[in-house]
């Protein structure tokens, strides 16, 4: 019986972020992504990415940068039937001040009619440097069309309004992968570290080559990690 996934998307992604990784599930998952573009909080992103398991007694879930906050209000929802975490390219801090003024400036030019302007600019926080004159950094930049102004603004809200999770970490008991891009700028190689540390059992990986987008820019790689995971 394949295992029901939750796959949870980043700020500005949708499900063509794990598109390449799921080729490594065949046989043993059944992945659901989840659409996080509609909800401005994350306890309403939580609710609607459970609507995708609803019925089913017990689920894996894994979720990348926002998708990895999703993740964490996912399993203090459902903790009883979440049988697997991974936590990629995430971190389980809220955001600092300085944070939420960068988020708040982005999201005043988005509203003044220059959200094109957006993916650009934070393209080379992304993806890994190698990558950013390549067909896969025009597939980045199309897939945050497709989420769009108003699905990037409430994302914003919901990332500036999120909890610590740290003091839940250690409450953590399934089989937990830290992962992240070796080269991730937007949430550093240090903050998997220090979830990794909190969490009982934790397995902690790095992604050789890749930035922020590993499920896009490694595939391979991850697709292999997520595999081995859910046969723990």
């Amino acid at each position: 019986m394949l295992r029901p996934l939750l796959l949870l998307p980043g700020l500005l992604c949708d499900e063509r972020l794990w598109r390449d990784c799921l080729p490594a599930l065949r046989g043993i998952a059944d992945p659901r992504v989840a659409d996080l573009t509609r909800d401005d909080s994350m306890a309403e992103m939580a609710s609607r990415a459970l609507d995708l398991v609803d019925g089913e007694e017990r689920f894996a879930v894994a979720g990348l940068s926002m998708g990895g906050y999703v993740a964490l209000e996912v399993w203090r929802r459902a903790r009883g039937r979440v049988t697997h975490l991974a936590l990629l390219d995430t971190s389980a801090r809220p955001d600092t001040e300085e944070q939420k003024r960068r988020r708040r400036a982005l999201m005043a030019l988005s509203k003044s009619g220059q959200f094109k302007g957006v993916t650009p600019r934070l393209l080379p926080s992304l993806i890994h440097p190698s990558r950013l004159d390549t067909p896969l950094a025009e597939e980045v930049m199309e897939m945050a069309a497709r989420v769009g102004h108003d699905g990037f603004l409430r994302q914003q809200l919901a990332i500036m309004g999120r909890a610590d999770s740290r003091p839940d970490l250690g409450e953590i008991d399934v089989p937990t992968l830290i992962a992240c891009g070796d080269e991730d700028v937007l949430t550093p190689p240090a903050l998997h570290d220090e979830m990794a540390a909190l969490i009982p059992g934790a397995r902690r990986m790095s992604f050789g080559n890749s930035g922020h987008l590993p499920t896009m820019e490694v595939p391979e790689q991850v697709g292999a990690a997520l595999r081995e995971w859910l046969q723990v």
